[in-house]
């Protein structure tokens, strides 16, 4: 058998409720041509018996201890044939013309990595049209900031307005030449971006006019440590592909310069909850790692337009 045009592979863990929903996005897709590829990273709920109870000859199941996130999507792309490769995490779903889409500006724009905008859908598979939705503004600030400025690494150094691995869509030749996802557990997706865009600077397309993934918010989703390590990776990637964009001869005094920066932000709030400085004016309470973020951004794109 030729090899498909499309692999898809679904990284699978504990969706029993959500994963038969987006093995139909990918079987129903306009585009059939293609591969669905689910490796099951050790669930011990019903999701086997989900994906077992769909019969076609495209889908392939494979089952492992649980090994997280970024490995399961290793192994996956691992097995993948085709001409391009997608990921979709097991909670979420794709528009069934997604593909059709997605080849045709691949195509037309010759690149090797798009990815577009999303639906965000709740458990039940409600969309969040509010837009006052704390999702909502939080992903309309991100692609606003990189329609300000038009650049799609500023605006990712902002912010991961892609989202979700799921929005991934990307030629073998880019995956076999970034190769495997790296081992951050929360912010794999955003770290493989930046890693794409540094293989293919030309290469990388935002669709950002096409709403083709429906991304789950899930409701049980609570505020714990993840958040704080979260925030953390979010400061690894940040840093170093910030400094990727450095010229290497100074590389060195930015990345000094920052560490000292945020030790810093923290030595000052330590510092007012012993005195007792919670109710200090706005501009004092600002860390000088903000304060001189501001100043280097109004000297780089102005003043801030006070009408």
């Amino acid at each position: 058998m030729s090899a498909p045009l499309i692999s898809v592979v679904i990284p699978a863990y504990n969706h029993e409720q959500f994963i038969g929903a987006g093995i139909e996005s990918v079987l129903n897709q306009t585009v059939d041509d293609l591969e669905l590829i689910i490796v099951d990273d050790g669930s011990t709920d019903k999701t086997a018996e989900v994906i077992k109870s769909y019969d076609d000859p495209r889908i392939s199941y494979t089952w492992q201890e649980n090994q997280d996130a970024f490995n399961t999507i290793n192994r996956g792309m691992g097995m993948a044939t085709g001409e391009y490769i997608s990921i979709l995490n097991s909670d979420d779903v794709y528009t069934t013309d997604r593909f059709e889409k997605l080849l045709a500006y691949a195509k037309d724009k010759k690149v090797d990595c798009l990815f577009t905008d999303v639906i965000p859908i709740s458990d039940s598979g409600e969309e969040f049209t509010d837009p006052d939705f704390g999702w909502n503004v939080w992903h309309r600030k991100n692609r606003n900031y990189y329609h300000q400025h038009n650049d799609i690494y500023t605006g990712f150094l902002n912010g991961n307005y892609m989202v979700t691995t799921s929005n991934l869509f990307m030629s073998k030749v880019a995956v076999d030449k970034v190769g495997k996802f790296s081992s951050l557990r929360y912010l794999h997706d955003y770290d493989y971006i930046f890693r794409l865009m540094l293989a293919f600077p030309e290469s990388v397309f935002y669709v950002d006019d096409q709403q083709l993934l429906y991304y789950r918010i899930h409701s049980g989703n609570t505020l714990s440590e993840a958040a704080i390590m979260g925030r953390e990776q979010d400061l690894q990637v940040i840093q170093t592909y910030m400094l990727e964009k450095i010229p290497t001869a100074y590389r060195q005094y930015v990345q000094t310069g920052c560490d000292r920066l945020r030790q810093l932000d923290g030595e000052i709030l330590d510092v007012q909850a012993q005195l007792g400085l919670s109710k200090i004016p706005g501009h004092a309470k600002r860390g000088p790692l903000r304060r001189i973020a501001g100043k280097v951004k109004r000297t780089v794109f102005g003043p801030r337009n006070s009408s």
